[in-house]
């Protein structure tokens, strides 16, 4: 039987070090140890296998980030706990989440209103977390729009230069991101005290191990 994950993980890493469109199913085989008309029967095009890579990926932010928002009913600490979850996985995935990132414009109509269905509900998680915050009166922002793209897009670019034999441990990065988030948005972080709101990341079979990569993009 194919090892489906180790497909995943070398379309990840081609598509990440030089781009989907650079990348040839013939090439993607041999990366993989398996010739392109096996990678067709059980994957499909390479577009479809991209698609997959893409729907996990997104599937499970959604799923920690909607697990996040069920820790409490304060916006503090469901803030703390989407951004911590959000950059912990970004963290654990960085290869996967620059591709999901990045490869939407590739997709066909179809797949690309799909995925991006997906990654809009995603996005619904901190405009929630953001809007209530403000409503209740916990958070205060000139612009709660641009203060939930800052949000997203600080924890996105932890795929850039996070690495596990660095300088801070994944769980001080995501505290300090929290610490950051609370003052973009002036609340109060003494709601913080003994909640324990950082909780370790899943790791997608489509990341590949300890693969430093020059990205494309």
């Amino acid at each position: 039987m194919m090892n489906i994950g180790k497909v995943q993980q070398a379309a990840v890493l081609l598509f990440a070090r030089q781009g989907f469109a650079a990348t040839g199913i013939r090439e993607l085989g041999a990366s993989a140890g398996i010739n392109s008309a096996t990678i067709y029967h059980y994957t499909g095009s390479k577009e479809e296998l991209l698609v997959q890579v893409m729907r996990t990926c997104l599937d499970e932010m959604i799923a920690s980030g909607s697990a996040a928002l069920r820790l409490s009913a304060e916006p503090t600490i469901q803030l703390a706990a989407l951004v911590s979850a959000h950059v912990g996985f970004t963290a654990a995935n960085p290869l996967t989440a620059r591709v999901a990132e990045y490869e939407m414009r590739v997709l066909s109509p179809l797949n690309r209103e799909a995925m991006q269905k997906l990654r809009d509900d995603y996005e619904s998680l901190f405009a929630q977390v953001v809007e209530r915050g403000i409503r209740v009166g916990d958070f205060s922002t000139e612009d709660p729009t641009m203060a939930r793209l800052a949000l997203m897009e600080m924890g996105t670019g932890v795929a850039h230069w996070y690495r596990p034999d660095g300088r801070l441990t994944l769980s001080e990065v995501q505290h300090n991101f929290v610490m950051m988030a609370c003052k973009i948005l002036s609340a109060d972080r003494s709601m913080l005290a003994g909640i324990n709101f950082i909780h370790p990341p899943v790791q997608l079979a489509s990341e590949p191990p300890g693969v430093p990569v020059v990205s494309a993009h």
